[in-house]
Parts: C-alpha cells; sequence; structure tokens
C-alpha cells in the first residue's frame, strides 16, 4: 500500500486533483473579470444618459458623438453579459436563457463592433491608433462569427473556445481603461502612449485567452467535461 503511494507521489497530481486545480483558477479568475466587467460596463451606461456627465475628452465625442454614444452603450451591454455565459450552472439548468443571452451578447457585439469601425478613423492621437481599434473591431466580429457558425454547427466545445476569444476583445474595454490610469501617474505624453494603448488593450487580452485555452486543455483528466468548469476550459469535448 506504501509503495502504491510512493508511485502515486513520483506521478505526480492525480487527474482529479488536476481538475480540482484548473476549476480554482476558473472561479478566480471569473470573480476578477465579472468584478471589472460590472463596475467599467455599469459606469460606461452613463452615455445612455440625455447629458453625459464626465464625457472621455475624446475627439470623437465631439466629431461623431452618436457613434461614440453607442459605441459606448452596446460594448457596456456586452461587457456586463459576456460573464454569466462561462457559467457551467446556468447552461446546464437554463439552457434557454444562455441561449436568449448570448444572442443578446452577440446583437450588442454587432453593434459595438460596427459603431467601432465608424469612429475608429477618427481616433484620437492619430492613424497608429485607428489601426488598433479597427483591428480590434474586425477581430471582435471575426471571433463572435466563429463562434455562432460553431454552435449552428453543433461543435459545442468550439463554440465554447471562440466565445472565450470573443470576450478576450471584449474585455479590452477594461484594459484599456486601466492602461489609461497610468498616462498621468507616470507622466507620460497621451500622443505616444495612446496609440500604443489602442493595440495593448487587446493583443496581449487575446493571446492570454489562448494561453488559458491551452494550459486548460493540456491540465484537464482525459474524460473530463469542460462545461462543469465555471469558467470554460480549453479541454475539447
Amino acid at each position: 500500500m506504501a509503495s502504491v503511494s510512493k508511485l502515486s507521489s513520483i506521478r505526480g497530481p492525480q487527474p482529479r486533483a488536476i481538475g480540482e486545480g484548473v476549476a480554482k483558477v476558473s472561479r478566480m479568475l471569473w470573480w476578477l473579470l465579472t468584478s471589472f466587467a460590472l463596475f467599467i460596463g455599469l459606469v460606461s451606461l452613463r452615455y445612455a444618459l440625455p447629458h453625459v456627465p464626465h464625457p472621455a475628452p475624446l475627439p470623437n465625442f465631439a466629431l461623431h458623438r452618436e457613434g461614440l454614444i453607442v459605441h459606448a452603450v452596446s460594448a457596456s451591454f456586452a461587457l456586463l453579459l459576456g460573464p454569466w455565459q462561462f457559467l457551467s450552472g446556468l447552461r446546464r439548468r437554463r439552457p434557454q436563457l444562455h441561449r436568449r443571452l448570448g444572442r443578446a451578447y452577440a446583437v450588442s457585439l454587432l453593434v459595438a463592433a460596427g459603431s467601432a469601425i465608424w469612429i475608429a478613423p477618427h481616433a484620437a492621437a492619430g492613424r497608429v491608433s485607428s489601426a488598433g481599434f479597427l483591428v480590434l473591431a474586425f477581430g471582435w466580429l471575426f471571433t463572435t462569427g466563429m463562434g455562432i457558425v460553431a454552435v449552428r454547427r453543433g461543435t459545442i466545445s468550439e463554440h465554447r473556445r471562440w466565445m472565450i476569444r470573443s470576450y478576450a476583445l471584449t474585455a479590452a474595454a477594461i484594459t484599456l481603461r486601466i492602461y489609461l490610469a497610468f498616462i498621468p501617474v507616470f507622466h507620460f505624453r497621451f500622443e505616444t502612449a495612446y496609440p500604443i494603448i489602442a493595440w495593448m488593450c487587446w493583443v496581449p487580452n487575446l493571446i492570454g485567452a489562448q494561453i488559458w485555452l491551452q494550459w486548460t486543455a493540456s491540465r484537464m483528466p482525459p474524460h473530463a467535461d469542460a462545461a462543469t468548469l465555471p469558467m470554460i476550459s480549453g479541454k475539447q469535448g
């Protein structure tokens, strides 16, 4: 009996322990992501008010006020709706609600991406900023579109993987504001920092999502169901 225990310790963590470890990390990430999403999403809904309090000092608020408002409000809805789609309990117990929230997320994203394409060419700090936000908008549409195609084909695991990538891009609304907060703290020049932030707010997110998918796929037990995780892993099946 002791030899079996010793052999197990040599082989490393057992599948169940590995699965529990992934689930624990998933829960922590979900709570962190959801907290930021709720705060940023609710605060950004101020753009739906007739007189916007404390609007961002961006050229588009003067040049394309309607477009910026449509983008801010629709992106806020996408940000607020996304985290709940990763809850396995909701998907199992309320599949119809999961589908309805998913449709609402997709519609919000379509409007947000469309309006982003409209206003991105006039982004602050020049062409590099514009290019960053334009690529983000098209990437947003592509990842979500692939997720929709996957679910219509019945490849649910692939659908979930694409929607994780989609929400990683949606979360650019969070990372954008985090990076912007560093500009006055470190006395960066806005004209220098903003074009970098236009890319940094989403490229690391997408890379991080892909790393997460690969890491969880490699860490989950062979017959584990990815749907049991509070935040979807990269496990196929």
